[in-house]
């Protein structure tokens, strides 16, 4: 009962049209019945398709820690205007995420090293702006342990490739099965600092597989993110195009944040990890965009993430779009 009433509502308010006459219409001055045209409702469609994988082999060229993971979204709303719009699930971002972390030496176990853990995600996240602030709420499953085949997956692509494999020991002192619900939000704005450059401070909080605080800034200098909708790539920061909106041209990014860390599934207390209170990120991207293809190529350095962690690392990561 409700939606009819609605329909009639909305067609009395903006689709009210009077009808040509009509010979020998008995109506006054010949004129026919009021016609009641009411507008088909807005329909969802896909806005955007984005993918970033990030490696520390593109990186430093070497396979530890935060090794590898790779991260996907798209984008469903009613339209795209350049801007997020002003209601919360008007857009909606579809999230999967795959990551790897591993110890320094897959051979062997180090008791003072992270232990090897996989971790798969799903999550929907919704972007709304208001009052010139960004804003980015979703939620996330975040499944973990061998039971996502992350490590039967690794141990595959290291054997095409030649590269080390986990050894049996390594593998059986991975972060067990487990499934952690995560949360998720961001703020941020974006300020002109004027010859196409931008600067867009933020801060993020995050519950569930890693409890922590951050807060940061990018610059961009070049048209190439503006008026698109970008999400934040979870292991480096960087943020990747899922809608498209740029003319041909280039882009340089810098931006770096710093997190306040309560816990992480990832280096469980109960094994004696002390975690360090704060990480700290750096990157440094470039983006291309072609009339038919775009590339993003960027560089991320990590800090340290728990006390026996001698030193932090450098990870690469790639976006290559063709369009045919």
């Amino acid at each position: 009962m409700i939606l009819p009433l609605a329909v009639a509502a909305l067609a009395l308010t903006f689709g009210v049209a009077a009808a040509p006459a009509q010979a020998g219409n008995p109506g006054a001055e010949g004129t026919a019945e009021p016609a009641l045209i009411a507008p088909l409702p807005p329909q969802r469609q896909k806005l955007g398709y984005g993918r970033l994988t990030s490696n520390d082999v593109i990186g430093e060229h070497t396979d530890r820690w935060r090794t590898g993971s790779v991260s996907s979204s798209r984008a469903w709303g009613y339209r795209w205007d350049g801007a997020a719009p002003a209601a919360l699930g008007d857009i909606l971002e579809l999230r999967l995420q795959g990551q790897v972390m591993t110890p320094e030496n897959l051979g062997a176990v180090n008791p003072n090293d992270r232990p090897f853990a996989g971790a798969l995600s799903v999550g929907l996240h919704s972007h709304v702006q208001f009052s010139g602030l960004d804003l980015t709420l979703g939620a996330d499953l975040v499944v973990i342990g061998p039971q996502t085949g992350l490590d039967d997956f690794v141990g595959a692509v290291h054997d095409l490739l030649d590269a080390p494999q986990a050894s049996n020991a390594v593998l059986a002192g991975q972060v067990g099965n487990q499934v952690r619900p995560t949360v998720v939000a961001e703020i941020g704005r974006s300020y002109d600092l004027g010859g196409q450059v931008y600067l867009r401070p933020f801060a993020e909080a995050r519950a569930g597989d890693e409890t922590l605080l951050r807060a940061g800034a990018d610059v961009s200098f070049g048209r190439i993110g503006q008026g698109e909708l970008l999400a934040r790539e979870q292991v480096t920061g960087h943020r990747y195009r899922v809608i498209y909106a740029s003319a041909p041209g280039t882009s340089f990014v810098l931006g770096g944040d710093l997190a306040y860390v309560e816990d992480s599934v990832y280096l469980p207390s109960g094994r004696g990890y002390a975690l360090e209170d704060t990480r700290a990120r750096l990157r440094a991207g470039l983006h291309w965009q072609g009339s038919r293809a775009s590339l993003f190529y960027g560089l991320t350095y990590l800090s340290e993430e728990f006390s026996t962690q001698p030193e932090g690392q450098v990870t690469g990561s790639l976006r290559v779009k063709f369009r045919f």
